[in-house]
């Protein structure tokens, strides 16, 4: 997990993992029928569920 320091703003707790949606639920440049896409990452706060942040993990495929 990265160095960023979370706090959740839904319940206050600095008490993150980190989470990986990935497989046919992939994000894809939009019009790209070819492109694999990439993975996402979810920081998620381990007392609530509340979502902190979203991340591509290959950015290069939407240049």
């Amino acid at each position: 997990m990265e160095t960023n320091t979370y706090s959740c703003k839904a319940c206050g707790s600095q008490s993150f993992s980190e989470g990986k949606l990935d497989g046919y639920a992939a994000l894809r440049p939009v019009n790209t029928i070819f492109s694999s896409g990439s993975p996402l990452i979810f920081t998620i706060c381990t007392q609530c569920g509340e979502i902190a942040s979203i991340k591509a993990t290959k950015p290069e495929k939407f240049k």
